[in-house]
């Protein structure tokens, strides 16, 4: 946990503030763009498994930028990398709209690679600030920042629903809200900790700092404890919903609910969990929310009963909460290697969402979706051996 030394000051929690705003808009603009691919395979003259080669150009643009965020960071400042990566995802959504506009893959392809590599580096960015400000409070935020960025995808959820309610065609909504999102983007990150003491830019020379971290054995496992815990959650952000339907027969909205229950958890955890991991430390709070996760799959597929799936739905999204932000937390415990460490945590997790569901989804054909969840209990087995790795180290 962060050090109790460290100072607590209005510009820390102004600092504080602006990142959790950063967080929030990048989960506004994520769900925005997902609000409007069903209009985009609709227009594009997709079917499922085009869209899906279609929509790889977020994870190619995301996975071949994350591995160089650090040293950007590291050069440039995370002040200067967020603004240039949030433009980044603007005129890749703003391209991607007008390719559903007029009908073109490749623009839209061009168009979604360009949003995959700002919202990749914003990412890393962010949560290399966030431990930096996490340090300088001398308390556990992290978490917290990433329950900001859930805030954030309800809101854009919301918004994209009524939009595409009332007929509001593409161009009017996506790139308006990149814009009006960005533009508050650019203006919060003015209260983000001077860049000396976010990035370090001078301690170390940029290109070392960044590939050196990949032959670090801590980072390395850190990066494999958060590619199963982000393994845990992505399972259920695709396919919670179509488990309970084709495992239990029931409606589609009670899948959608399910999953809803299992968000809610989730950001309940995020919220809560600082005050654990403060009063008992990351390892023993790791090693409880991997208890709850696997538990709760566990009831989900075994259960038989109603009650008993809710509150495996429950635990599961409790036991998803920690891991990702912890681990971004782990890899920043050194403030002058946070942004090459960050960037090598955050790679390996972005390909734990990215091969998750093709993965679970292999099993299911063999084995039903209900029972395919099982992959996710087994995986967090081997992964607990890992966690004293994230132990501070400050």
């Amino acid at each position: 946990m962060p050090s109790p030394t460290s100072r607590s000051s209005a510009s820390t929690l102004a600092a504080r503030n602006a990142v959790a705003l950063t967080f929030f808009l990048n989960g506004l603009l994520f769900a925005t763009w997902v609000s409007r691919i069903p209009e985009a395979r609709r227009s594009l003259g997709l079917d499922n498994g085009q869209l899906g080669l279609l929509l790889l150009a977020i994870a190619a643009g995301s996975l071949l930028s994350m591995p160089t965020s650090g040293a950007l960071i590291s050069r440039l400042g995370t002040t200067l990398v967020v603004r240039v990566a949030g433009l980044s995802a603007l005129v890749g959504l703003a391209l991607a709209a007008v390719a559903i506009g007029v009908s073109s893959v490749p623009v839209a392809a061009v168009g979604l690679f360009l949003y995959g590599v700002g919202t990749g580096v914003w990412d890393v960015a962010m949560n290399v600030e966030g431990a930096a400000v996490e340090q300088h409070l001398g308390r556990t935020v992290m978490p917290r920042f990433h329950a900001a960025f859930s805030f954030g995808t309800v809101l854009g959820s919301a918004v994209g629903a009524a939009a595409v309610g009332l007929g509001v065609p593409t161009a009017g909504h996506l790139p308006v809200l990149a814009v009006l999102a960005v533009a508050v983007l650019l203006s919060c990150t003015r209260m983000f900790l001077p860049d000396e003491d976010a990035a370090h830019d001078g301690d170390e020379g940029p290109t070392p700092s960044s590939w050196s971290a990949w032959t670090e054995p801590r980072t390395l496992l850190i990066g494999l404890m958060v590619l199963a815990l982000a393994l845990t959650e992505g399972t259920a952000n695709d396919w919670l919903a179509l488990a309970l339907v084709d495992g239990y027969d029931v409606a589609d909205w009670v899948g959608v609910a399910g999953f809803a229950v299992f968000v809610t958890a989730m950001t309940v955890g995020r919220l809560g969990g600082p005050v654990l991991l403060d009063r008992f430390g990351r390892v023993p709070v790791l090693w409880a929310t991997m208890a709850a996760a696997g538990g709760g799959v566990l009831l989900i597929v075994l259960g038989q009963s109603l009650a008993l799936v809710v509150v495996g739905v429950v635990l599961w999204g409790l036991g998803a909460s920690l891991g990702f932000p912890v681990g971004m937390s782990a890899a920043a415990d050194d403030p002058k290697r946070a942004a090459a460490r960050v960037s090598v945590v955050s790679t390996i997790g972005y390909a734990a969402f990215l091969s998750g569901p093709p993965l679970i989804g292999f099993v299911a054909d063999h084995v039903g979706t209900l029972d395919a969840l099982l992959v996710v209990a087994i995986v967090l087995v081997p992964s607990a051996l890992v966690v004293p790795a994230a132990r501070s180290r400050r």
